[in-house]
C-alpha cells in the first residue's frame, strides 16, 4: 500500500518540513538504506529532482533530519522547565523525569537514533551533528546541576553532568525499548533516585510532576 502524499501546492518551507518528515518516517520503517531519493520524494509527494531545490543531496537531508530528531528530544526535555518551579532541584528533578519519559522515551526515536549511529561513526558532519547536540542537553544539564544551593567546582559539575548524562541516556535507552518491563513510573524513580545519588540530593523527594501536561 502506497503512502504517498497527494500533490498540493505548498510554501517553500513546508515542503523542507514535509521531505525532512518523509526521511525520517522511512528511516524509523526501515533504516537508513530505506530512505532512497525516490522513495524520500514519494513519501513527500513531490519529484526526486525537487529534493536537490531543497537540499544539496541524500546525504545532507539525511544530517539535517538527524538535526531535527535530535532537537526535537531535547526541546521536550527543555519544554518542561518552562512550568517549573523556580526551587532549582524540582526543576533538575522535573528535567531529569521528562528525559526519561514519553514523548522523549519512544520506541521509534531510539529505533531512529540507532539507525543514524553508523553514518556518526563514518561522516564527520554526521558527528558533528551528534557532538553539537550532546553538547546541548548535558549543557543544560550541567546548568540545572550548577544552579543547586551547594558548592561545586566547575570540573565537579562538568563530571557529574556527564555521570548524569550516562545514566540518563542507559535508562531513556531501556525504558524506550522495553516499556512493559518496568512498573509505572519506575523508570522515573530510579532517574531520580541515581541521579540524586550521584549529587548526594533528595532528587526524588523534589519531584513535582507538571500538572499542566496532558
Amino acid at each position: 500500500m502506497s503512502h504517498r502524499r497527494p500533490y498540493r501546492r505548498e510554501s517553500e518551507e513546508r515542503r523542507r518540513e514535509d521531505l525532512i518528515a518523509a526521511a525520517l518516517d522511512l528511516v524509523a520503517e526501515g533504516g537508513l538504506h530505506a530512505a532512497t531519493v525516490r522513495a524520500i520524494a514519494d513519501r513527500a509527494g513531490v519529484t526526486p529532482g525537487l529534493i536537490r531545490h531543497y537540499f544539496t543531496s541524500k546525504e545532507d537531508l539525511t544530517r539535517v533530519a538527524y538535526q531535527r530528531l535530535m532537537e526535537d528530544m531535547i526541546g521536550d526535555s527543555a519544554s518542561v522547565l518552562l512550568h517549573a518551579p523556580a526551587d532549582p532541584l524540582a526543576r533538575l528533578a522535573r528535567f531529569v523525569a521528562a528525559s526519561v519519559s514519553p514523548p522523549v522515551a519512544d520506541p521509534v526515536a531510539v529505533g531512529l537514533w540507532a539507525a543514524f549511529l553508523h553514518d556518526v561513526r563514518r561522516d564527520p558532519a554526521m558527528r558533528e551533528v551528534h557532538t553539537t547536540n550532546y553538547f546541548s542537553f548535558r549543557n543544560m544539564l550541567q546548568s540545572l546541576i550548577a544552579a543547586l544551593p551547594r558548592e561545586a567546582s566547575e570540573a565537579q559539575l562538568r563530571r557529574e553532568s556527564i555521570a548524569c548524562n550516562g545514566v540518563i541516556d542507559g535508562l531513556w535507552l531501556e525504558g524506550s525499548i522495553l516499556p512493559e518491563a518496568f512498573a509505572t513510573a519506575e523508570i522515573i524513580d530510579i532517574a531520580l533516585t541515581s541521579v540524586g545519588a550521584i549529587l548526594n540530593v533528595a532528587l526524588a523527594a523534589a519531584y513535582q510532576p507538571d500538572r499542566t501536561q496532558t
